[in-house]
């Protein structure tokens, strides 16, 4: 059978919350404990054409990582660019209220973690960031 192409209303949906009950859920990892090792979550992953990746974690009011999760995905974007990827993890920062949606585009980068070492967002957005991350990478 041929594959479904996609339409441009698909393109223009792309990236809006579609199911917005079913991410009010929580997901319980208790039961998935290892000594002191609990699953994380990534908050967004781009995969761009198999030429790079960045994941992002967004905290509010400029909240620190938690230790357990920031050895993970620092060691995962390690993994990757060991690989011959590049790759990135992006710390953002937004002071949205939890009733409220977080416009990701526009949150601040607080740090960039890129070739073993961290680095300052500078102020900019996440958007500038990618943007900058994307034509680096080409």
């Amino acid at each position: 059978p041929m594959m479904r192409m996609p339409t441009m209303s698909d393109n223009t949906e792309r990236g809006k919350i579609r199911n917005r009950d079913a991410g009010k859920q929580i997901i319980d990892y208790s039961g998935l404990r290892y000594n002191n090792i609990t699953p994380t979550d990534i908050d967004g992953l781009i995969e761009f054409k198999g030429k790079a990746f960045i994941f992002y974690e967004f905290k509010y009011n400029n909240a620190m990582m938690p230790l357990g999760q920031k050895i993970a995905l620092t060691r995962l974007v390690d993994a990757i660019q060991k690989g011959g990827t590049p790759a990135a993890l992006i710390l953002c920062s937004h002071d949205n209220p939890a009733s409220e949606d977080i416009d990701a585009a526009h949150a601040i980068v607080k740090g960039i973690y890129w070739k073993g070492a961290w680095g300052s967002g500078c102020g900019r957005t996440v958007r500038e960031v990618t943007d900058g991350f994307l034509k680096y990478v080409g």
